[in-house]
């Protein structure tokens, strides 16, 4: 399984401009090369090596580097023709993929840039990373990270790591391959997971995840988005820019969070995890404004990835299921009914009386489908996914 892990650099002004013109450089060099594949309308690899290597080399990059140019331009051209193949610019002649695919591709002046073993070595134990620059070789170049991410790095890294500017801030990104834990025997249940506006996600063991505090958070994310952006001023939008990375960060952070629970309470427990398959869910949905704004301000497919990642890593197989009518089916009767659901969070079966919290009913709905689509043949539907730690 392949695990993207973000080490922090720490360069010093120096070390901070050599970097800077490293980017600006191979990124302006990729911008002509894709510029000269375009006109001469060759944009396959062994095409742009030919027809740029040796200028890029007398432009100024090494060896390794100009390769990785060329990679990274013939790369984009590949993601481009596979975008119109897909039909995901439009059909022939949309205004949308005549302006994709009727210029060269362009690349930003700090665009990420990736480095192999003989560009980049990292001194794991001393903190620091030797890299190439279009200055010379930089050595002792100041980085960090949480232990778990170090002790990774140290253990599975393989393959390229890029070099990426954001916020300000200076990463390398590195692929680890770490092994995965195999399912040594069948699991007994499966854990019912319901995603939802008001609990994030809620499981079959009783757990519901979010709370007041989280919710209240979430409220006054919205309401000084909305302050924002009536002011429209520049200052108004620096803010909103700004305020828009801590809002992604916290819900990253507590998707995280969210996912490592789960997943453990199912390894705990010996049991599976029941996914819903939520596939589509804005388009389907039909609520009310003050729900849509909550629903498309939490990003459930982020959180479904993470537990999908950390069920894989610890041989926790994960199925997903149909949601249709869990959340108006009785857990007990199976009995299915709107009015089931006189209100947000109360459930009280029609058939039967049962009472139960509705985010709980629906989570053990799910645990139930989940387990029959094991008992029937289905497959661990984990995919293999890259992410960042």
């Amino acid at each position: 399984m392949k695990l993207v892990v973000r080490v922090k650099l720490l360069p010093t002004p120096l070390q901070a401009r050599a970097l800077e013109a490293t980017l600006r450089a191979c990124n302006e060099l990729a911008n002509w090369l894709s510029q000269q594949g375009y006109v001469h309308g060759c944009t396959s690899r062994a095409a742009l090596q030919v027809l740029g290597y040796f200028e890029l080399k007398a432009r100024g990059l090494s060896a390794q580097p100009a390769l990785h140019v060329i990679r990274k331009v013939a790369d984009a051209y590949t993601t481009l023709a596979a975008n119109v193949r897909a039909g995901n610019l439009g059909p022939t002649g949309s205004k949308r993929r005549e302006k994709a695919t009727g210029k060269a591709i362009a690349f930003r002046p700090r665009a990420a840039q990736p480095f192999d073993d003989r560009c980049l070595s990292w001194q794991i134990e001393d903190g620091t990373v030797s890299i190439w620059t279009t200055n010379g070789r930089m050595k002792n170049l100041a980085c960090t990270g949480e232990k778990d991410q170090l002790r990774l790095l140290a253990s599975y890294r393989r393959g390229e790591s890029d070099l990426v500017h954001s916020g300000g801030r200076w990463y390398l990104l590195a692929t680890c391959e770490i092994p995965e834990s195999e399912l040594d025997t069948a699991p007994g249940d499966f854990l019912g997971v319901d995603l939802g506006i008001v609990n994030i996600a809620t499981t079959s063991g009783g757990v519901r995840h979010s709370g007041r505090r989280l919710n209240r958070a979430r409220e006054r994310d919205r309401s000084l988005r909305r302050k924002l952006q009536r002011r429209n001023t520049k200052s108004a939008k620096r803010r909103a820019k700004r305020h828009a990375g801590k809002e992604a960060r916290r819900a990253r952070d507590i998707n995280h969070k969210i996912s490592k629970r789960i997943v453990a309470e199912a390894q705990r427990t010996g049991r599976g995890i029941a996914l819903e398959d939520l596939g589509g869910i804005r388009e389907r949905a039909r609520l009310r404004k003050p729900q849509r704004v909550t629903l498309h301000s939490w990003s459930f497919h982020q959180l479904g990835a993470f537990i999908a990642y950390k069920a894989r890593r610890a041989g926790v197989p994960v199925v997903y299921v149909d949601p249709a009518y869990t959340s108006q089916k009785c857990s007990q009767c199976h009995h299915i009914d709107r009015r089931n659901r006189p209100s947000q969070a109360k459930f009280v079966c029609r058939s039967c009386g049962f009472v139960e919290h509705a985010d709980l009913n629906s989570s053990h709905n799910i645990a139930q489908r989940g387990w029959w689509m094991w008992v029937c043949g289905a497959q661990s539907a984990v995919p293999a996914l890259t992410l960042i730690a």
